[in-house]
């Protein structure tokens, strides 16, 4: 099988308002709320297990020009994270250091290219997404 986009992460400075401002534009609503301040969005009515695509809205101190605010999430649909990882090096992804502490539960990547994304723990079911 293969993997699901699950997320588009949107790194901003401030994510109550582009959060209020998304949620206007598409009809969506405020799913999560993070510690860190991250917030997701997604269709109203929705499950919370099932969500469909979110837009997670990622608080960023470092918005420099050109660096890249948007990046997919990931999820193994049908293996577990382990797996999909060594499959996803097969195919040419490479880990990429964002400033992560080692501790996350999701891998950061990089595509051939160098665009970065992240596979998470989840597994999904081929029916959810």
């Amino acid at each position: 099988m293969a993997c699901r986009i699950t997320e588009l992460v949107l790194d901003c400075r401030d994510p109550e308002r582009l959060a209020e401002f998304w949620c206007q534009v598409l009809g969506f609503v405020v799913l999560e709320t993070e510690d860190d301040g991250s917030i997701e969005i997604g269709a109203a009515g929705t499950e919370r297990d099932n969500p469909g695509l979110t837009l997670v809205l990622s608080r960023s101190a470092d918005l420099a020009p050109g660096k890249l605010r948007l990046h997919f999430d990931v999820n193994p649909v049908d293996r577990d994270q382990d797996e999909e990882l060594q499959r996803l090096f097969d195919l040419g992804a490479r880990r990429a250091d964002v400033g992560q502490t080692g501790e996350e539960p999701w891998e950061v990547l990089a595509d051939p290219e160098g665009n970065e994304f992240c596979l998470l723990l989840k597994t999904v079911k081929p029916s959810e997404r």
